[in-house]
């Protein structure tokens, strides 16, 4: 029986559990990992120290086979293919970690083949619907009676989709953008990333135009309280939540007519990539201001480039009527 969550430490885990713990604080420490990332990677790990647990194995010394039947285990209980290749991911950083620091002498993954991944095509939305989704915020907040609670919550929803369409950020790069970040006069804002990368990802017109009526709104809501985040929040980050940008997305979607389904702040970058592609951009000019590490990440969007490489051919060919 496979644990799906993770229970945290105890709960029929290895005895020598405090591998894991080690393991993510070198991830924090030495690769910059993100808590959102080290939450993803101590739930899969645990999920197999369960199965470990069964078969009294401990962490410092599972095997090939171990992690062949925790892949059996995830597949008879029905996880998609992609959840199995995340799982066997971390599980093979853990090993390599194990093996670096002198805790076992092999990489017991090193013969172990992932399961196979259908790639499938981003989520996007046309650029029409960029436009539905941008004209639901300028009317968002209808029902709100407060008439200053209501421009701030309807510049705030403008503002969100304004700069994330017209930037690419990830949502938690969003949500949690400084307010120093878009306090000058420049096009250019500076975006800490994945593993503390930095980036400079340029601003569109309207998103600039957007971010100063917004701050206007922001001003007078929080009065004379300090707070340093662009879209600030009563809660314990300080800075309005991924889950909650979410949420207002799918209720943007409802005003729009677009169906909720669809939509998702990673939507949103998926456009931003595909548009810019359709539209003539590089394939590594994406991948820059996506904070892509890898060219291999921002290739999934490569069948727009062959899309438009196949119109080039048939619309501007000398021999096209032949």
């Amino acid at each position: 029986m496979v644990v799906r969550g993770g229970k945290g430490r105890g709960g029929g885990l290895p005895a020598d559990d405090f591998r894991l713990e080690a393991f993510l604080e070198m991830l924090s420490a030495e690769r910059g990992a993100s808590q959102n990332t080290l939450d993803a990677y101590a739930r899969d790990l645990k999920d197999f120290g369960a199965l470990l647990a069964q078969r009294g194995c401990a962490f410092s010394s599972f095997g090939s086979d171990d992690v062949r039947a925790y892949l059996a285990a995830l597949q008879t209980a029905g996880l998609a293919a992609s959840t199995a290749a995340r799982r066997l991911s971390a599980i093979r950083q853990f090993g390599l970690f194990l093996l670096s620091d002198n805790v076992r002498q092999d990489d017991p993954c090193s013969i172990i083949e992932g399961p196979k991944l259908a790639r499938p095509l981003p989520k996007t939305l046309s650029i029409e619907e960029v436009d539905l989704l941008l004209g639901a915020a300028l009317r968002y907040g209808g029902e709100i009676v407060d008439a200053q609670r209501q421009a701030y919550r309807r510049a705030r929803a403008v503002c969100l989709v304004e700069v994330l369409y017209a930037t690419g950020l990830r949502v938690s790069e969003l949500v949690s953008l400084p307010l120093a970040a878009v306090a000058g006069a420049e096009q250019m804002i500076n975006v800490r990333g994945k593993g503390g990368r930095e980036r400079l990802v340029p601003m569109s017109g309207p998103a600039m135009d957007a971010v100063s009526v917004f701050c206007e709104h922001r001003k007078l809501a929080l009065a004379n309280q300090a707070n340093p985040w662009l879209f600030p929040s009563r809660g314990k980050s300080g800075h309005l939540t991924r889950h909650r940008f979410a949420q207002l997305l799918k209720e943007l979607a409802v005003l729009a007519e677009i169906d909720p389904v669809r939509l998702s702040p990673h939507t949103l970058r998926h456009a931003f990539a595909s548009h810019l592609l359709a539209n003539g951009a590089d394939l590594r000019a994406v991948q820059q201001l996506l904070g892509h590490a890898d060219i291999s990440t921002t290739q999934i969007y490569t069948h727009i480039l062959e899309e438009r490489l196949r119109e080039l051919v048939t619309t501007k060919h000398p021999l096209r009527d032949l």
